[in-house]
C-alpha cells in the first residue's frame, strides 16, 4: 500500500477549517496534535508551510511550519530560524512549539559527550527549557492539554543537561512514568488510573461569579456550590463521595455553611454518587420529574467500563429526591434566585437546568453532550440536542456551565452560535443519506463539514468533536438491525470469525503480526486492531502479537488524547495504561 486504507475524517476537517479565514486558534492547535498523533510530520510540515505562506501575519502558523518541518528532519537550520521568527513575533504558542521541536533533536539517554555535537545540543537543551519553563510558570494561559508534553519535554533536556533531580520531577508531574522521554508528545489533560479512574482535567477550582464555585475535575463529573443567605446550594454531586470531601476541603471556609439544597441536573452515577457527603438532615433534593424513570433505568444497568470510575469510587445509586420538576421554576433560596428548567436534552429525557439569572450562569447539566447519550447505553436524542440548543439560545446565558470539565471548556455560549446550525444541518444531511440506505461507515466517510461554520470559528471544534457520534445516533436510532448489505443477517461471534481469518493466515501468527504491522505503520491504527484482536483469540500465546497489539493500543489512545474522553478511556483500559494527572 502507499498510504492508509482508512480515511482519517478528523484530519481532513481540521486541516480544511484551519486553512479558513479567521480560523479559530484552537482549531490551528487541536489540528497539529492530530497530526502529531498520527505520526503524519510531512504532512504537517507540507501543510503548514503552504499555510503560513498564505498567513505570513500568524505568529502560531509560522511556528508550526518550524515545529513540523523539524519533525520530518528536512532543512533543520531553516526551520529553526522559523521558529525563532516566530518567537519574536508573539510570545506563548510560538515558544511552546519551539520548546517541543528542540526538545525533539535531542539525543536521548542522558548527557552528552564532548565536541561540536554536544555544545550544539546543550545550547538547544537550554533553549528548550527556558521556553517550556517559560509556558509553565504561565500555565493559566495554555490549555491544560498541552501542559503534559511541556513536562515531558523538560525532563529530556534536564536529562541530557545531567539534572536528574529535576527531570525525575518534571517527569512526575507530566504523568507519563519513567518511560515518557522517548515517547511521542503526549497532548492531553485527560488522566485516568485504575483507583480514581477517568478524570477530564487537572482538579481546580473555577469561579465564575460571587459565591459560585464551581469543582472542575475532582471527579469525572464536576459539582458546584453556590452560597447563599439561608446555606449553601450544590448542583450535582459526582461519582465518589470521597471526591466531593476533597474538592469541599479545597474551598475551605468558602464552604463551610450547611448544605440547604442539592439540585440534580440527571440520574446518571456521574452526577448523584457522591451525594451523601452533600446531603444533611436539613438537605432537600430537587430534580426533574423525570429523574425517578432515569434513576431505575440506570439501576438496571451496570457500567461496563471498569476506568471510568476507578475501584476507589463508592457512588450511591438510590437518590429519592424531595421534590420533582415538571415546568419551569423559580426558587429563591436566601435572597439567591434559581430558576429550574426542565427539558429534554441530548442525553437523557429528565434533565434539568439550573439558571441564576443574577450572574447570568446557566448549569446545563449534560444537555449538549456531543456523544449524544452515554455512547455504550441506548439513550440519547439528536432532537432534544437541538431542542435544548435553542431554548438556551433563547435564554442568552452570560456563561455555560456543564457537568464536565472539557465542555465547559469548549461548549460556550458563543460556539451555541455556531453550533446549533450546524448541527440541525448535519441531522438533514445524515437523515438524507439515511433514507438512501447508505451504510454508517459511508455517511461518516463524507466527513459532512457545513459552509457555515466559517463564519462561526468558535464553534468547529465542538462541531468535530460530537459530528460522527450525533451521525451513529441518528443513524442507530432509524436504522434496523439488517443492512442493505448483508450486515447483520447472520450474525457470528468473534470466536468464529477469527477461525475464518486464521484460515487465510494459514494458522500461522506471524502472518497477523504482518499484516498489523503493515496496518499501523501506514496509519490504519484502527484496522489494525481488527487484525490483531482475531490473532490472539487464535493464538493466545502469540507473545509478538500481545506486544503489537500493546503498542496499538497505545497508539488509539494518543488519537483520541485531546478530544474523546470515553474513546480514551476505553483504549486505556484495554492496555492497562495508567495515566496520572498533569502538573
Amino acid at each position: 500500500m502507499t498510504g492508509p486504507i482508512s480515511r482519517n475524517r478528523l484530519l481532513g476537517s481540521l486541516e480544511e477549517a484551519a486553512s479558513w479565514p479567521g480560523a479559530d486558534q484552537g482549531t490551528v492547535v487541536t489540528l497539529a496534535t492530530v497530526l502529531v498523533a498520527a505520526r503524519a510530520d510531512a504532512e504537517g510540515s507540507r501543510y503548514f508551510r503552504d499555510l503560513s505562506e498564505r498567513k505570513p501575519a500568524d505568529a502560531t502558523v509560522q511556528a508550526l511550519a518550524g515545529f513540523f518541518q523539524v519533525r520530518s528532519g528536512h532543512d533543520v537550520t531553516a526551520a529553526i530560524a522559523k521558529l525563532d521568527q516566530a518567537a519574536t513575533m508573539d510570545v506563548g504558542l510560538p515558544h511552546y512549539f519551539r520548546g517541543l521541536a528542540l526538545v525533539g533533536l535531542l539525543p536521548g539517554g542522558g548527557p552528552s559527550g564532548a565536541g561540536h555535537a554536544a555544545a550544539d545540543a546543550s545550547k538547544r537543551a537550554d533553549q528548550a527549557i527556558a521556553d517550556l519553563e517559560f509556558v509553565l510558570a504561565a500555565r493559566d494561559h495554555f490549555p491544560v492539554a498541552l501542559l503534559r508534553a511541556a513536562y515531558q519535554g523538560l525532563a529530556r533536556a534536564y536529562l541530557l543537561l545531567g539534572r536528574q533531580q529535576q527531570a525525575d520531577e518534571a517527569l512526575r508531574r507530566s504523568g507519563l512514568g519513567p518511560a515518557a522521554t522517548d515517547r511521542t508528545p503526549v497532548f492531553t489533560s485527560f488522566s485516568v488510573t485504575t483507583r480514581d479512574g477517568m478524570r477530564l482535567s487537572a482538579p481546580r477550582i473555577l469561579s465564575p461569579a460571587a459565591d459560585v464555585h464551581v469543582c472542575l475535575s475532582y471527579d469525572f463529573g464536576d459539582f458546584a456550590f453556590i452560597q447563599t443567605g439561608a446555606g449553601v446550594v450544590a448542583i450535582d454531586a459526582g461519582t465518589s463521595p470521597d471526591r466531593v470531601r476533597a474538592a469541599m476541603a479545597d474551598l475551605g471556609p468558602a464552604n463551610h455553611a450547611p448544605i440547604s439544597h442539592l439540585i440534580l441536573t440527571h440520574a446518571h452515577f456521574d452526577h448523584i454518587g457522591g451525594s451523601e457527603a452533600m446531603r444533611g438532615p436539613g438537605t432537600k433534593v430537587i430534580a426533574s420529574a423525570g429523574f425517578p424513570a432515569e434513576a431505575e433505568r440506570q439501576r438496571h444497568s451496570s457500567i461496563p467500563f471498569d476506568y471510568l470510575i476507578g475501584t476507589g469510587a463508592s457512588p450511591a445509586s438510590d437518590v429519592r429526591p424531595d421534590r420533582l420538576i415538571s415546568e419551569r421554576t423559580s426558587l429563591v433560596i436566601g435572597g439567591t434566585e434559581f430558576v429550574l428548567i426542565p427539558v429534554r436534552g441530548g442525553e437523557t429525557p429528565g434533565a434539568l437546568m439550573v439558571y441564576l439569572p443574577a450572574s447570568g450562569l446557566l448549569f446545563a447539566g449534560d444537555v449538549m453532550m456531543p456523544y449524544v447519550g452515554v455512547p455504550f447505553d441506548a439513550e440519547g436524542s439528536p432532537e432534544g440536542l437541538l431542542d435544548a440548543m435553542r431554548y438556551i439560545r433563547e435564554l442568552a446565558p452570560r456563561q455555560l456551565i456543564h457537568g464536565h470539565t472539557t465542555l465547559t471548556e469548549n461548549f460556550t455560549i458563543e460556539a451555541l452560535a455556531g453550533l446549533e446550525p450546524a448541527l440541525t444541518e448535519l441531522r438533514e444531511f445524515a437523515l438524507a443519506r439515511i433514507g438512501e440506505n447508505m451504510t454508517l461507515p459511508h455517511i461518516l466517510d463524507l466527513a459532512y463539514l457545513p459552509a457555515l461554520l466559517r463564519d462561526h470559528p468558535t464553534a468547529v471544534v465542538p462541531y468535530l468533536v460530537g459530528r460522527d457520534c450525533f451521525i451513529a445516533r441518528l443513524y442507530h436510532q432509524r436504522a434496523g438491525y439488517w443492512q442493505p448489505d448483508g450486515q447483520g443477517l447472520d450474525e457470528r461471534s468473534p470466536e468464529e470469525k477469527a477461525a475464518a481469518l486464521d484460515l487465510l493466515a494459514g494458522g500461522k501468527p506471524e502472518a497477523f503480526v504482518t499484516a498489523a504491522a503493515a496496518l499501523a505503520d501506514q496509519g490504519d491504527v484502527a484496522l489494525a486492531l481488527e487484525v490483531l484482536t482475531p490473532g490472539l483469540l487464535r493464538h493466545p500465546g502469540s507473545r509478538e502479537l500481545a506486544e503489537l497489539r500493546q503498542a496499538v493500543l497505545i497508539r488509539l489512545m494518543e488519537e483520541r488524547q485531546f478530544w474523546d474522553p470515553f474513546g480514551f478511556e476505553v483504549y486505556a483500559e484495554l492496555t492497562g495504561a495508567q495515566l496520572s494527572p498533569v502538573g
